[in-house]
C-alpha cells in the first residue's frame, strides 16, 4: 500500500490530483484536518510518513516542505516553479528523452512542468537535440491560456465577477518577467530567453503554444517537411503525440482538449514561415496530469493510468 500526501490539497492543482488518485488502487491517502492543513508540525509528520508527497504550493512553501522531510524514503513531486531548473531534481517530462524518464524512475525528487513551459519545451527541446537550430536563436512564443490556469482568485474573478474587460483575451507579464522563462531555457536547451507573450482568455481550461521559425533559422539542411518528420518520430505516444493537421476550417482551437491529460503537437506554415504548436489542458498535462504521470513512473504502472486522454 502507497501512502500519498497531497500538501497544498485544496487549490486547484491539489484537487485535481485528489480526483485522479481516486481511480488507484493499493494506495492511503494521508489527510489533515481543516484545522491542521497549515500546521508545521502536523505537515512535516504527514509528509515524512508518505511513500509520495505532492506539494501544491507557493515557491517559497514549497522549498519549506522539503526542508521538513528526514525520510529519505519519501518521493517528492512538486508542482510549484521552485526546483524545475535544479540538476539534481527530475523534470517530469518523461516524452521528452530516455534519459528524462531514466531519471524520473530513480529520482527522489521530481519537479513537474510548467504549463507554458510544458508547450514551449515540447516544440524546441527536439530541435536542439536534433541540431536543427542553433543554441543561440532568438525566438517568440504565444500562448493562449484558460483562465483556470490563475487559480481560485482568477477564476472567481471570471466567473463571479461579471467585467466587461474579462470578455476578451488579456495579454499579461508584460515586462517580459514570467516565472516560466528561466524554466524554458534551461529545459530546451537555448541561450536566450524567448519573447513571450501569455494571453488567458474566458474558457475555462486549455491551451495553445506557439513558436513561429523562419527558414532562414534552420541549421543542417532541416526544411519545413522534415521538421514534421521529427515530430513525428518524437512524439508517438498516448499522451504526447504529432498529429498532422488538427485544423478545423481554418482555425485551430487553445480547448480542444480542455479536460484532458494528453498533448498534440502539430506543424503549420510553408517552405519559407513555419508555425509550431502544442496544444493541451492547462490543468491537464500541463499541471495535475503531469504529476499523476510522474507518479505512474515512480510506482511503474502505465503512464497513463488514472488519465483522460
Amino acid at each position: 500500500m502507497t501512502k500519498i500526501f497531497v500538501d497544498g490539497s485544496q487549490g486547484t492543482t491539489g484537487l485535481r490530483i485528489f480526483d485522479r488518485l481516486s481511480e488507484f488502487k493499493d494506495i492511503e491517502l494521508i489527510t489533515l484536518p481543516e484545522e491542521l492543513r497549515k500546521d508545521k508540525d502536523a505537515r512535516k509528520e504527514a509528509l515524512n510518513s508518505a511513500d509520495v508527497a505532492f506539494l501544491c504550493l507557493p515557491d517559497d512553501a514549497a522549498r519549506e516542505s522539503v526542508s521538513l522531510i528526514e525520510n529519505e524514503n519519501t518521493v517528492v513531486i512538486d508542482t510549484s516553479t521552485a526546483h524545475r531548473t535544479l540538476d539534481d531534481w527530475a523534470y517530469g517530462f518523461p516524452e521528452l528523452s530516455q534519459s528524462h524518464r531514466e531519471k524520473l524512475k530513480s529520482s527522489k525528487r521530481i519537479a513537474v512542468p510548467g504549463c507554458h513551459a510544458s508547450g514551449f519545451i515540447a516544440l524546441v527541446y527536439p530541435l536542439i537535440e536534433a541540431g536543427a537550430i542553433d543554441e543561440d536563436i532568438l525566438l517568440s512564443c504565444f500562448s493562449l491560456t484558460g483562465y483556470s490556469g490563475g487559480g481560485k482568485k482568477m477564476i472567481a474573478e471570471y466567473e463571479e465577477e461579471p467585467d466587461v474587460l474579462l470578455e476578451a483575451p488579456r495579454q499579461y507579464a508584460l515586462g517580459q518577467t514570467h516565472k516560466h522563462l528561466k524554466e524554458m531555457v534551461k529545459i530546451s536547451g537555448i541561450n536566450n530567453a524567448p519573447v513571450f507573450c501569455p494571453v488567458v482568455s474566458s474558457f475555462y481550461s486549455g491551451m495553445e503554444v506557439t513558436v513561429p521559425l523562419f527558414k532562414e533559422q534552420l541549421k543542417n539542411g532541416f526544411t519545413f517537411e522534415k521538421i514534421k518528420a521529427l515530430y513525428k518520430e518524437k512524439y508517438n505516444s498516448e499522451l504526447v503525440k504529432y498529429q498532422e493537421d488538427l485544423s478545423e476550417g481554418g482555425f485551430i482551437s487553445a480547448g480542444v482538449l480542455s479536460g484532458k491529460d494528453n498533448m498534440i503537437v502539430s506543424v503549420f506554415g510553408n517552405d519559407d514561415r513555419i508555425i509550431l504548436t502544442a496544444r493541451y489542458d492547462n490543468l491537464g498535462k500541463g499541471a495535475s496530469g503531469a504529476a499523476i504521470e510522474c507518479l505512474n513512473i515512480v510506482l511503474g504502472n502505465t503512464d497513463t493510468q488514472g488519465l483522460e486522454v
